[in-house]
């Protein structure tokens, strides 16, 4: 077993498990019994596969950033899921997870979401599949991402606003529980991210893994080789992440590199780099890089991005920093907004906020000149057009 997998015990390394209320215990202890049969069943995958190729779109293109190259001296392929129908990765998570709720006979469907592109991909396959569906979403979220929560409402889902702490992404996942917990026979949670108890980190991550496994394909294609020199994703809770590195964890050649939310800097109080402010503690049911005060309460996080906005990182990746295999690099507001407005001007791609931190990796100066690099593309900038006018005054 790679020493980058999860354990038997839902463990990276120290990193993982399930830290769970006694009555979630079996809403949990359904999923990691059944989720890797349900996952590896020749019918599971039939399905899966054919959902992601004619509602979907995949497989996504990776386009040869031509500009982009030229503006960084070296050769800059972008993994395009901002392509996927509903306009981020998020889809090919909500697809899996339902084919398994289905399989478990679940009626109901419960999702948070941050930046509101989980929960498009959420509300989007229970209209698929005719199951009801709520989100859960931080006031202040639901007030930058309205075109997101317009389209959720107007696929069926209902949205409940958070209004405790920071009324962002942790406090609707805090919401999300609580549902689960009174609702545990009839209902799938589905976690939008590579975080929360076992086994939801591994079962989001293999769910995920089909952008590394068409990387693979795709640089073959058109490189002659299956490995980049350099893997670029931004981090929040981490599954555009996970998904993009789970072919290559122990391709110890190729460099990794996870794009952190520093907010207004590391050092001003307004941030949202784990690695770099993060110890170890628990947050919603696993052992992960968590920010915290010395007496263990979670600091809020912030950032521009609503979906890096969290104040801890999913324990794969929390691994992978301690571990030395990825990089961890911060990039400021200023420094994603000015990558996200580069690519718009240099490419004709406009890219959520979340993937503006990834491209402003380039600018930092940590890809070497000449190396072959692979960014993902995690969302496009619809969503956020509002930030982007607003900031750049462009109204």
């Amino acid at each position: 077993m790679s020493q980058y997998s999860v354990d038997e015990y839902g463990f990276y390394g120290e990193f993982g498990g399930a830290f769970i209320p006694e009555m979630l215990y079996p809403n949990v202890e359904e999923l990691r019994e059944n989720y890797r049969e349900i996952l590896a069943s020749e019918e599971f995958q039939q399905e899966f596969r054919a959902l992601l190729r004619d509602y979907v779109g995949r497989p996504t293109p990776l386009y040869y950033a031509d500009r982009l190259s030229d503006a960084y001296n070296c050769r800059i392929y972008l993994k395009r899921e901002d392509l996927c129908h509903t306009g981020a990765h998020k889809v090919n998570n909500t697809i899996g997870q339902i084919l398994l709720a289905k399989k478990l006979g679940k009626k109901r469907i419960i999702a948070e979401t941050g930046a509101g592109q989980h929960g498009v991909a959420t509300a989007t396959v229970c209209a698929l599949m005719g199951l009801p569906c709520v989100v859960y979403m931080g006031e202040v979220d639901i007030a930058r991402q309205a075109p997101n929560v317009a389209r959720m409402k107007l696929l069926g889902a209902e949205v409940r606003p958070a209004r405790s702490g920071s009324r962002t992404l942790k406090d609707a996942t805090n919401e999300a529980i609580r549902d689960w917990i009174n609702n545990p026979v009839d209902t799938h949670y589905i976690i939008g991210s590579v975080v929360g108890p076992h086994p939801y980190p591994d079962m989001v991550t293999r769910l995920q893994a089909v952008i590394s496994e068409e990387i693979q394909a795709q640089l073959q294609e058109k490189e002659g080789r299956p490995d980049p020199d350099v893997l670029i994703a931004c981090v929040g809770g981490g599954s555009n992440a996970a998904g993009t590195y789970y072919h290559y964890l122990d391709r110890e050649h190729v460099q990794i590199i996870a794009a952190e939310a520093a907010g207004k800097g590391v050092d001003t109080g307004e941030s949202a780099a784990t690695s770099a402010l993060g110890r170890v503690g628990i947050i919603h049911a696993s052992k992960t890089l968590l920010m915290q005060t010395d007496d263990g309460q979670i600091t809020e996080p912030y950032s521009i991005s609503a979906g890096l906005d969290y104040p801890g990182v999913g324990p794969l990746h929390a691994h992978l920093f301690a571990t030395g295999r990825a990089r961890f690099i911060p990039v400021t507001d200023e420094e994603a907004m000015e990558a996200g407005r580069e690519l718009a001007r240099l490419e004709g791609i406009i890219p959520a906020i979340e993937t503006s931190h990834a491209l402003a990796v380039l600018a930092k100066g940590a890809v070497p000149e000449g190396s072959l690099t692979v960014i993902n593309v995690s969302g496009r900038g619809d969503k956020d057009l509002q930030t982007y006018i607003d900031y750049f005054k462009l109204a």
